[in-house]
């Protein structure tokens, strides 16, 4: 007989994700269940890459809040709460000090670590988009592409071409060549 995975709502979640031994682990909660991300140094570095980009371009305008793995919960979802590694949310609404924040970013960015799969990528990519997400990238570092959602469009930017923000960050632009930068090199 196969053990029934134990369920948890985004209260619970909450509570678990809060407690000391938990504060510097990645956990999100996937349709009940808590998951827990365990990013690459490769991943890190697309990562950052986009976020020193996106940082300079969100202080030069003043148009919101670029920020790294923090979490997110969807008010009409409690059996989720997301990690995007990246994501950006227009506005200037106070700052969220405890727990997740309690609405979807308008922009979240998914870097591909070794263990993930692209269908399970694109099904987070669907999950932003209907709770409320604008702009989603799922970016893929072995393949060096970038996979771009909107709610009404899906592209795939290659690695000579240019990343851009849309209309949640009009003007921003990053060539996919930068996301995978090695600054070492």
């Amino acid at each position: 007989m196969e053990a029934r995975k134990l369920l948890y709502t985004a209260a619970e979640f909450e509570t678990i994700a809060d407690q000391p031994q938990n504060r510097d682990r990645l956990l999100e909660l996937i349709e009940g269940e808590i998951v827990e991300k365990v990013p690459t140094q490769k991943h890190g570095m697309a990562a950052g890459n986009i976020y020193g980009h996106l940082w300079k371009w969100v202080r030069d305008k003043r148009s919101g809040r670029v920020v790294m793995e923090v979490r997110y919960q969807a008010p009409d979802d409690r059996r989720n709460v997301r990690i995007p590694d990246v994501s950006y949310l227009a506005g200037a609404d106070p700052a969220v000090e405890r727990g997740s924040v309690p609405r979807m970013p308008d922009l979240a960015v998914e870097v591909k670590s070794p263990d993930d799969g692209l269908k399970e990528m694109r099904a987070k990519a669907r999950y932003y988009l209907a709770h409320g997400t604008r702009l989603v990238w799922l970016v893929v570092p072995e393949q060096r592409f970038v996979e771009v959602y909107t709610p009404d469009t899906e592209r795939i930017v290659f690695e000579g071409e240019t990343l851009d923000g849309g209309d949640v960050l009009p003007g921003f632009q990053m060539t996919v060549a930068e996301v995978f930068e090695d600054t070492a090199r």
